[in-house]
């Protein structure tokens, strides 16, 4: 049998995809309180740790201005250090008064006595002072609750809550990641030996304007669907200045993945005439006589 020339088969259709946010928070307030400012609007661009909204403090400032105030405070540990320090030279003279048998056994003790003293009341004034570092930390920390920040960069998708409300469990933001972006595929069974994690794939939104971009799968579903014969597909398409938006549809190819060429049988009848040779008219067999 022979065999035709290759015949390009016809290319895969593209397959339809969903591009989403990479991810979404609701976010709530750590603390119950009464919103005193909003600072961002929906659809603005945030940045991880910017003030989204700001609750009433005012006790939680003057706890702050409290503590900080004993914590620079050096009063106690000055008079402390001062007392260790005249215990320390009592004690060297009685020592040396001892020496030379000018004072009693007890009044030497008694000196030693006191000097110890003044050294633990001196490690006692450290402690404290270390205590009220961290009582001023904690009243900072506190303070620090009542400003809600993004936890990431992003845009902010909704506001639930304005000026004056009260937040106890209900959400105040969402904050959608849109850099880079989330896109769900589903793909036939027969496409799962071609795709793993990191494999590039051709993506082309459904948008005015964009231009087809490439995205790398960052997920492979382990389990195939046996109804559909499908199974799902993750990938991270970046986004830079957010030039697309999310919640869009597209279209998702393998690069590369047209079908190979197979060849085509003929039949006799289509195959090119075979040429017989033809002998010249001086070669050609004459008969004897």
């Amino acid at each position: 049998m022979l065999l035709a020339p290759a015949v390009q088969a016809a290319p895969p259709q593209p397959l339809g995809c969903l591009i989403e946010p990479f991810s979404v928070s609701d976010l709530g307030s750590p603390v119950v309180g009464v919103i005193e400012q909003v600072h961002v609007e929906r659809g603005d661009r945030v940045r991880a740790g910017q003030p989204l909204a700001t609750l009433r403090a005012d006790v939680e400032r003057m706890s702050v201005g409290v503590a900080e105030g004993r914590a620079q405070g050096v009063g106690e540990l000055k008079a402390a250090e001062a007392n260790a320090e005249l215990a320390r030279q009592k004690l060297a003279r009685a020592v040396d008064l001892a020496r030379q048998e000018f004072i009693s056994a007890q009044a030497l003790e008694q000196a030693r006595a006191e000097a110890s003293v003044a050294e633990n009341r001196l490690i006692q004034a450290r402690e404290q002072r270390d205590i009220y570092a961290r009582e001023h930390a904690l009243a900072r920390a506190q303070l620090g609750l009542r400003t809600i920040r993004s936890p990431s960069d992003g845009v902010v998708a909704d506001r639930y809550l304005s000026v004056g409300e009260r937040v106890e469990e209900k959400a105040m933001f969402r904050i959608a990641v849109v850099d880079p972006l989330r896109v769900e595929v589903v793909m036939p069974a027969s496409l799962y030996p071609a795709v793993r994690k990191g494999t590039p794939m051709r993506i082309a939104p459904d948008f005015p304007g964009a231009q087809p971009r490439i995205a790398t799968v960052s997920l492979v579903d382990k389990v195939i669907e046996g109804a559909s014969n499908t199974f799902r597909v993750r990938l991270s398409l970046p986004n830079p200045g957010n030039q697309l938006p999310a919640g869009l549809r597209c279209k998702a190819e393998l690069p590369g993945s047209e079908a190979p060429a197979t060849p085509r049988p003929v039949s006799r009848s289509d195959a090119p005439p075979q040429l017989q040779p033809q002998l010249t008219p001086s070669l050609r067999a004459t008969p004897r006589l």
